[in-house]
């Protein structure tokens, strides 16, 4: 399996918009389900820090989450783009896979 942390500070107008798009059927998950190998994401939100979430995103394999990349990169970009008001900071804190 390998799994790909990001965390996200959340304007506070924005944070029903965010967890609708970036929380289970939003736009994200719209888009990795049209990809081969994806196996789900978890929207987490901090409970000591309001506004700030961990989303975790599964795939099969680094070879999955690749092609996924490669096929739907420039629409990745576009929602990112779309989404990108509704956050003050964004960070990949990395990817890991079973070892």
């Amino acid at each position: 399996m390998h799994i790909i942390f990001w965390e996200f500070s959340v304007r506070e107008q924005y944070l029903k918009e965010f967890v609708s798009a970036y929380g289970a059927g939003g736009d994200w998950t719209a888009l990795f389900e049209r990809a081969d190998g994806y196996l789900g994401t978890e929207l987490l939100r901090s409970s000591q820090r309001p506004g700030v979430f961990m989303t975790i995103d599964r795939w099969e394999d680094a070879d999955c989450f690749k092609v996924f990349q490669s096929r739907f990169g420039d629409e990745y970009k576009k929602l990112d783009e779309q989404l990108d008001a509704f956050v003050s900071t964004e960070k990949k804190v990395g990817e890991f896979s079973e070892g």
